[in-house]
């Protein structure tokens, strides 16, 4: 068993349907746009079929980009990421970010180790998930204060204004995010 990251081929159809989406067109549209199928897109769509470069290239002309940016903004279809602990000289204790997530995904995660500028506030697009491993933390959140400590979760949905600092020496926080590439859909009816 070894620490590489095994990768498969890209899954393209999230890609073309986020970018179809955006430009607020049905798939018969770019169907007709692009010459193909309107049963042939879905099945991109839903990566139950490959397109050829030719047909990958009609398809980008159609949602007005290019086969790269759509292949770049693709998925993997299946990945295994190993990252390991870092060491820590014993008595280091200057605050310390880790990222938990190589490359470009959906998801980011980052281990913050120590306090670090508390009077910087954060407002990400997208939600985020803030859990303590050791330690404990005070959270500003919408005019609220909240304390968590070992074991307690925060989690902030995309646009909430926050700052955070440590309250306990060697805390460490785990912060999981969704990437600020991917257009969350939001929901607030509930």
């Amino acid at each position: 068993m070894g620490d590489h990251k095994e990768q498969q081929p890209v899954r393209v159809g999230a890609a073309v349907r986020r970018r179809r989406r955006v430009l607020e067109l049905t798939l018969a549209v770019v169907a007709e746009r692009s010459g193909l199928s309107v049963p042939f897109l879905s099945q991109v769509e839903n990566d139950r079929a490959r397109p050829s470069r030719t047909s990958l290239e009609k398809l980008a002309d159609a949602l007005r980009t290019t086969a790269v940016e759509l292949l770049a903004a693709a998925d993997p279809a299946a990945s295994v990421d190993v990252v390991r602990a870092e060491q820590v000289a014993e008595g280091d204790f200057d605050p310390r970010t880790r990222s938990l997530v190589r490359g470009h995904h959906q998801l980011h995660a980052s281990e913050y180790t120590g306090d670090h500028d508390a009077g910087r506030e954060f407002q990400h697009r997208n939600d985020e998930l803030m859990y303590v491993a050791d330690g404990a933390v005070e959270i500003e959140a919408e005019g609220r204060a909240y304390r968590l400590g070992r074991g307690d979760t925060l989690y902030l949905t995309g646009g909430v204004r926050h700052r955070w600092r440590a309250t306990v020496p060697d805390t460490r926080v785990v912060v999981v995010a969704v990437a600020e590439h991917i257009e969350a859909v939001q929901d607030r009816s509930r």
